[in-house]
């Protein structure tokens, strides 16, 4: 099942893992490396709507994001932000934290609002190639 902000987030193209209530997907323009989005499969545009499996379901993926983001990226913290102003449908944004910078591709990220709340306008977009190798990369330690 998709819903209009699973694809405002480029999916398909972006889908990192499936779950049964849930996607990861790769965050195209990256707020600092490894930032995803964990976006409801459902129709739910309220947390408190979700269906019960829905939350169960967190206890499997929330572990597995950080174990993946903390072998790519290494973060000093992680930041779950559920805004949902533009993109209706229960979803999180995923952002990797940590001081300083860290490179990928030859690219330097940096997380210009640490320590502080994160720089949501400062998000680097990537290209359709640099996409694809992103998403692939986290795919792989997402297990």
């Amino acid at each position: 099942m998709t819903n209009a902000t699973m694809k405002a987030f480029g999916f398909p193209g972006t889908l990192v893992r499936q779950f049964d209530h849930w996607a990861v997907q790769l965050r195209p323009a990256q707020v600092t490396l490894g930032s995803l989005i964990l976006v409801s499969t459902s129709e739910a545009t309220s947390f408190g709507a979700l269906p019960a499996g829905a939350y169960a379901e967190l206890g499997t993926i929330i572990p597995a994001i950080e174990a993946a983001l903390g072998k790519f990226v290494q973060y000093e913290k992680i930041n779950y932000l559920m805004l949902m102003m533009v993109d209706p449908h229960v979803h999180f944004h995923v952002l990797p934290r940590y001081e300083g910078s860290r490179s990928w591709d030859g690219v330097e990220f940096l997380d210009p609002g640490w320590p502080g709340q994160p720089d949501l306008k400062s998000a680097r977009p990537l290209d359709l190639d640099q996409q694809a190798r992103l998403r692939q990369e986290i795919a792989d330690r997402l297990i």
